[in-house]
């Protein structure tokens, strides 16, 4: 008697992302990347982001898909830092959709979005994650990305504080002449411009 066959499963198809593809692609994002799952990530998933990665760096965000089908995404960017020979890619939002079976999605994504940052000169990739996602913390290493410095992200609760208290009750703090626009607009008075220095 003849092994029964099995359908042959379709493949996995890695291209560029176009527009089309955005309300599909945020709206995968936001079924992954929730406060409630991940509190301490410090990117916040939303369309102005994503369609600001899109308008600028539209070559290195890529989709997956399977017979049509969204089924993943990688959002990357090229980083040119002044001074360094270095150009870096960065993978910044890697998603992939888990009722899209153990296909090897988000490896293909990685791989695809590589080749296109050594078209672009980049001499690195990184990517970073929460240090408690283990899950993707493997993830990476079996891409062959190593941990090979560390960083260190603080955060600090402000719910409690009183000029956020008082922002939800009066309104904007921010718009305050001590707030932060109110610092933002002295600085530029003086000619120093904001920003945090880095």
């Amino acid at each position: 008697m003849a092994a029964p066959t099995h359908p042959e499963r379709s493949p996995v198809e890695i291209r560029e992302m176009e527009i089309g593809d955005l309300g599909g692609v945020f709206a995968l994002g936001e079924e992954l990347f929730t406060a409630e799952r991940w509190p301490s990530l410090y990117r916040t998933w939303d369309q102005y982001a994503l369609a600001t990665h899109f308008a600028s760096d539209s070559e290195t965000c890529l989709v997956a898909e399977i017979d049509d089908k969204l089924v993943g995404f990688a959002v990357g960017s090229i980083l040119e830092k002044p001074g360094s020979a270095w150009t870096y890619g960065y993978l910044i939002w890697l998603g992939v959709d888990p009722n899209g079976g153990r296909r090897g999605i988000g490896a293909k994504l990685v791989g695809h979005l590589q080749d296109v940052f050594i078209e672009l000169g980049a001499r690195m990739i990184m990517a970073d994650t929460d240090a408690e996602n283990s899950a993707a913390i493997s993830f990476f290493e079996a891409q062959g990305f190593e941990e090979d410095s560390e960083h260190v992200y603080l955060s600090k609760n402000l719910t409690y504080h009183p000029d956020y208290i008082a922002h939800h009750r009066k309104g904007r703090v921010a718009d305050r002449p001590g707030g932060v626009r109110g610092a933002y607009r002295r600085a530029a008075k003086k000619g120093k411009g904001g920003g945090n220095g880095h």
